[in-house]
């Protein structure tokens, strides 16, 4: 898989989570070490990982709502 795509798919599963904690009731052990997992692999991606936060921060989008291609578009 692409590294632009794992990135943004990880980005957005870890945002899934982050909000599920935020909710009454938690989250359970099983959710929070895929969490940590997350963050662990998002660190494989460094260029991957700016170009979105880059692209995000361009189009004054959560990191959560854009798609490769507004990424892609972004850059150009």
């Amino acid at each position: 898989m692409e590294p632009l795509h794992e990135a943004l798919r990880l980005i957005k599963r870890q945002t899934e989570l982050e909000n599920a904690m935020r909710r009454p009731g938690g989250i359970r052990v099983t959710e929070e070490r895929e969490l940590f997992q997350l963050r662990n692999a998002l660190t494989q991606y460094p260029a991957a990982l700016t170009a979105i936060v880059e692209a995000a921060a361009r189009m004054k989008r959560p990191i959560d709502t854009i798609s490769v291609s507004d990424i892609e578009r972004s850059t150009q």
